[in-house]
């Protein structure tokens, strides 16, 4: 397994659905992050859900509207995959860190 944290969510808002996709590297779990006004907190409440395979991960990360992904592995994988570009990533305390939205119409 791949000691990445999976969950995702789907919202209708607006008659418009998302499907967020929170994936992290499973030791930041739990953890705060500050540097300068940039803060992060690695919430158990949103972000751990199951691990999941590096496979499955891609996947999900492909149906996303919305991602949020923290962490080396994670990000790492998300670069790989081609599904986010390593210019737009920001480390907050040297964790690296990506939003991902897509605009569908």
């Amino acid at each position: 397994m791949s000691g990445i944290y999976i969950k995702t969510y789907r919202i209708i808002q607006y008659d418009i659905e998302e499907y967020i996709v929170a994936l992290c590297d499973k030791e930041l779990i739990g953890k705060k992050f500050s540097d300068g006004n940039l803060r992060l907190f690695v919430n158990p409440r949103f972000y751990k859900g199951k691990i999941i395979s590096k496979k499955k991960a891609i996947e999900e990360l492909r149906k996303a509207t919305i991602a949020n992904i923290v962490g080396k592995r994670a990000i790492d994988l998300a670069i790989k995959a081609g599904i986010i570009k390593e210019e737009n990533v920001i480390k907050i305390k040297d964790i690296p860190h990506a939003q991902l939205v897509s605009i569908i119409e």
